[in-house]
Order: C-alpha cells, then sequence, then structure tokens
C-alpha cells in the first residue's frame, strides 16, 4: 500500500515535469570488464624477452671484409628489450612513458647496463631540452600570442577556402619552428574548430574539415624538422649523432669529440625541404578535400572582431617574444662562435633553452600549473628512447644488427641504400613515435653507411625528414591524434590517404640527397 504522503509526492513531481522518483534505487555493481587483448600484448612482450633471454645464441655477423660480429649477452637482452618495448609502444599496454620506465628497470635488474648509465639516459640534456621548449610553448598560449597570431593570420587569408588552407598550414609550419609541434597542434586546434563552425552547421564531417585537420597534423610535422624546437626528435638525432661519429674524419677534418649539428647548420639544410613538402601537402589537401564551399561569408569581419576583442599587444607578449628572440639568436650564435675560436665548444643547447624557462618562472609569465601541466609522459618517453638507443650501442648489438643488415644493400647505389634506411624509419616513426624512432634506427643506419662509403651527415638529415614526418598512423605523433579530435575523418581514412604524402615525402628526399643538399655543401659520399 501506497501512503498518502508518497501519493502527494508523485503529484506534485508531475506537475513540476519532474520523474516521480521511486521509493528505492538500488544500484547494480559496475562490470568490470577484463581486458583479455592488452594482457595478450603484456605476456607477447615478456616471452619476447624471454625468447633472447633463453635462447642459447645467435649466428656472428661478418662484415665484407671478413671480420666477425659476435653479439654478447647484455647485447641480445637489449635486443629483446628493445622489441619488448616496441610491442608495448605499439599496442600501449600501458602509457607509452610507464614503457619508458620499464627500458630503464630491465637494464638494471637484468644487469645490461649499470644503473647510472641506464637511468642517467633520462636526465640526459637532450630531455632537459625538450622539456624547455615545451615550455617555450607553453608561454605562447599563456600570453595569448598563439591567438592573436591566428587571427592575423585570417585577416589576411581572407574568405576563399583553399586559402585558409594555406594560411592555417603556413602558421601552423611556421610555429612550429619556435616551439614543439605538439604545442603548435594544441593551440591552433580550437582555431580550426571555430573556423569549420563558420563553413557549416552540420554535425558531420565535410571534405573541407578533412582537408583542414588532416593538413593541419601533415604539416606541423613538416615544420617541425626545421629547427631543434619544433619536436624531440632533432636534439635525440643530433645527440646521438656526436657519440656516434667520435673519432671520424668528415669532409678531411678529424673530430675526436664527434661531429655537433649546429642550429643553424639544421636550419640551413632542413629548411627548403621542409617547405616545400608544407607547400606541396596543400596541393595534396586541394586535390583530395576540395572544399564544398569556395568561400566562407563574413569570416574575415569575424576574425577582426575577435582580435580587437584581444586589445593591444601586452607586456607579457612583448617578453615572451624577446626570450624567444634571445634563445634563437643564442642558438645561431652557438654555430659560429667555436669556428671564430671564441669558445673552446658550443654552449649546450639544454642550458640555452633553458634560460627561457627560468625567465617565464622567475617572471610569473607561467605558473605551477603549468609546471603541473606538462607532458610529462612525452619526456618519459623521450628518456626511454634514449636509453634504449644508446643500450643498443654500447652492447654491440646496433653493430651486429647493421651487420646482418648489410648482406641486403651489397652492390646498391648509395642513393637506394639512403632512401632505404629513410623509408625503414618512416615506417617504424608511424609505429612507435618518432623519438623513438630516430633514436633506435640512427646507430644501426651509421654503422651501415660506414661499410658503404656513405657519409653520416646524409643519413642523419633524410633519417629526420622522414621521421618527422607519420602521415598514416595516429600514434605516429601527437599532431595526428589531435587532429583526429576533430571527428572529422577516421583512423582509416587517415592510413589509406597517408600514403599518397608518403610517395610524395620519398621522391622529394631522393633529388634533395642526389641534387640539392650537395649543391647546398652536405657531406654525402665519405671523404667528400
Amino acid at each position: 500500500m501506497v501512503n498518502h504522503m508518497d501519493q502527494e509526492k508523485g503529484v506534485e513531481a508531475e506537475k513540476a515535469g519532474l520523474p516521480e522518483m521511486p521509493e528505492e534505487i538500488v544500484l547494480a555493481p559496475p562490470v568490470r570488464v577484463i581486458d583479455w587483448k592488452r594482457i595478450f600484448f603484456i605476456f607477447l612482450g615478456f616471452a619476447v624477452f624471454a625468447f633472447f633471454y633463453f635462447y642459447p645464441g645467435f649466428p656472428d655477423a661478418v662484415d665484407p671484409h671478413g671480420k666477425v660480429f659476435k653479439l654478447s649477452w647484455t647485447g641480445k637482452l637489449s635486443v629483446g628489450l628493445f622489441l619488448m618495448a616496441g610491442v608495448w609502444w605499439v599496442f600501449e599496454v600501458m602509457p607509452i612513458g610507464g614503457t619508458a620506465i620499464a627500458i630503464g628497470v630491465v637494464q638494471t635488474m637484468f644487469l645490461i647496463r649499470p644503473a647510472k648509465q641506464a637511468l642517467g639516459d633520462f636526465m640526459d640534456p637532450s630531455v632537459w631540452f625538450i622539456f624547455g621548449s615545451v615550455v617555450i610553448g607553453f608561454a605562447f598560449t599563456r600570453v595569448g600570442l598563439t591567438k592573436r597570431m591566428a587571427y592575423k593570420m585570417l585577416e589576411v587569408v581572407g574568405e576563399r577556402t583553399s586559402m585558409i588552407y594555406l594560411g592555417a598550414f603556413v602558421v601552423t609550419a611556421a610555429m612550429t619552428h619556435l616551439m614543439a609541434h605538439t604545442a603548435v597542434a594544441a593551440a591552433i586546434f580550437p582555431l580550426l574548430m571555430a573556423i569549420h563552425a563558420l563553413y557549416t552547421d552540420q554535425e558531420g564531417p565535410t571534405r573541407f574539415g578533412k582537408g583542414l585537420f588532416i593538413g593541419m597534423a601533415w604539416v606541423a610535422g613538416a615544420g617541425s624538422i626545421v629547427t631543434y624546437l619544433g619536436a624531440a626528435r632533432g636534439v635525440a638525432a643530433a645527440g646521438m649523432f656526436k657519440e656516434f661519429t667520435k673519432g671520424l674524419t668528415i669532409s678531411g677534418i678529424p673530430y675526436p669529440e664527434g661531429y655537433d649539428v649546429g642550429f643553424f647548420e639544421l636550419t640551413w639544410y632542413m629548411f627548403p625541404i621542409g617547405w616545400l613538402m608544407v607547400f606541396l601537402l596543400w596541393l595534396i589537401i586541394m586535390v583530395i578535400f576540395r572544399p564544398e564551399r569556395p568561400r566562407i561569408e563574413g569570416l574575415r569581419e569575424k576574425a577582426r572582431a575577435l582580435s580587437r576583442e584581444l586589445g593591444p599587444m601586452t607586456g607579457r607578449e612583448y617578453f615572451v617574444i624577446l626570450i624567444v628572440a634571445l634563445v634563437v639568436a643564442m642558438f645561431m650564435l652557438n654555430s659560429f662562435l667555436p669556428k671564430w675560436g671564441v669558445l673552446e665548444k658550443p654552449f649546450s643547447r639544454a642550458g640555452i633553452v633553458l634560460i627561457a624557462t627560468l625567465a617565464f618562472f622567475l617572471t610569473k609569465t607561467l605558473s605551477i600549473e603549468d609546471l603541473e601541466a606538462i607532458p610529462w609522459n612525452i619526456i618519459l618517453l623521450f628518456g626511454g628512447a634514449m636509453s634504449i638507443g644508446f643500450c643498443l650501442w654500447q652492447t654491440g648489438a646496433a653493430e651486429w644488427l647493421a651487420v646482418h643488415w648489410l648482406t641486403m644493400f651489397l652492390g646498391a647505389h648509395w642513393l637506394a641504400f639512403v632512401l632505404a634506411i629513410a623509408f625503414f624509419v618512416l615506417i617504424m616513426t608511424n609505429f612507435i613515435m618518432n623519438v623513438a624512432a630516430i633514436a633506435i634506427s640512427l646507430p644501426v643506419s651509421l654503422v651501415i653507411a660506414k661499410y658503404l662509403g656513405v657519409a653520416p651527415h646524409v643519413i642523419l638529415f633524410s633519417s629526420l625528414v622522414t621521421a618527422g614526418m607519420p602521415f598514416i598512423l595516429l600514434i605516429g605523433a601527437a599532431p595526428n591524434a589531435i587532429a583526429y579530435e576533430s571527428k572529422q575523418f577516421t583512423t582509416g581514412e587517415f592510413f589509406i590517404y597517408g600514403w599518397i604524402p608518403n610517395v610524395v615525402l620519398m621522391v622529394v628526399l631522393g633529388i634533395f640527397c642526389y641534387f640539392i643538399w650537395p649543391m647546398m655543401g652536405m657531406p654525402v659520399l665519405a671523404g667528400k
């Protein structure tokens, strides 16, 4: 029997337009779903490492001169660890930073390398460089410079959708010269969403939306290869390149301490190919994703209104620009001063970029909340990639793998060899993140180059080009995943369409390796 009070409550609820509350609510216990796929790949990684641990021995590698390379016990375990980490990274059995930590832990627990080396790589100066570059990106966003730049871009390009494509891509690529491409993609994403909202009021995807966001992800990679500030891979490769070229003679000059690729030198070789790819990607997007509408009426006026709302530039904005200009100037001077005899050794790249970090926190341009928002997952990934890369090299595993791989290129033209290395990096960077791909691939590539008479420079720069442009999988780079949040395209579309710029990139790279870079002064063949 329902009492009178309950009846009155039901009537009151009905009059108020609210559902009548039941007398008693019984919450069912949550159902835990076991992720068997994740568990399978966790144990698959362990199984791969166990196989290398218990396998009695692998055949020796013999180079073309008859020199025998044996795979040591620690080298065998480092290969197993590399494959285990690769499985866990590809299938994301845990956060990628967690897998990076596992790399250091396994090296220590199985005595592959001492803890000071295995875990010390996580605090390598290159890791601090990435930290500092991310902080610079946070400063740009915090003071509003990214919005101001974006609105000014829309005022310039106007209402034609083809020019909006080009303007968005140029701004994205240009910003990656000064800040990490992940931060650029995160800053540009809201603007692109607003532009698409002005383009159509429908909920579903459009061709314009597909081109806008896929193009943003692609050009973020193309622009990020131009300077060390664009992504982690550049400074990682430069650090390893210096380590692996110790004692080599390049263009007739011995480098007992290794060759240090300066900021200006990197930009000199990467600027033309990076920007050529930006404009080629724009043309590809225009062909594949030609917008349904040629114009977005009223966009220029909207951009002007938003720009006026920001008001004049503030002192904080001028301060950020000044600090970043100072950092860039120091990077450039760092490339010249040692050659002029002013310094015995160049300044540390990490030390230079951390000047900006200290300046922003000392002046309260950034706060503790910004420090806590740093993507430590990515920074840990970079540390783990450095650790496994040096592990493969120092245990001799990289050399053993390289000599085995060498037989595939015996008698091949040097250009075919370089493009094969670059394509290998291109595929790897789509699966294990570009930082890990370049850190693992470079040591092996440099060893092979030594035997085929190819100068290390062309290996470094061609690998950096393809490592920066993962066009087919979302896990290849953070801008890919950020663009996917727009819901304008599927993973299948991204994969299928990505092969078109992949082919274009390999053709462009071949032209640069054979014609343009040698004319610009890059050593291509050993001794030349």
